[in-house]
């Protein structure tokens, strides 16, 4: 985690909410992808999931300051 949060420390918020976006697409994809046809990484959603909180809560920090 301190890895991933060091990469979006770095980057600007008009890039994170661009990113967050991106990954809240992925997500919805994933979704409808393992209603129809099981993948064979079902971690594959838990961890866009995470990513997804990582980005959001380094963006609530640069809001903040």
């Amino acid at each position: 985690m301190r890895k991933m949060t060091k990469i979006y420390s770095g980057k600007t918020s008009k890039e994170l909410e661009k990113d967050a976006n991106l990954i809240r697409e992925e997500i919805a994809k994933l979704q409808l992808s393992f209603k129809s046809n099981p993948a064979k990484d079902t971690n594959g959603l838990v961890k866009k999931r995470k990513q997804l909180a990582v980005i959001l809560t380094v963006l609530s920090e640069k809001k903040e300051v």
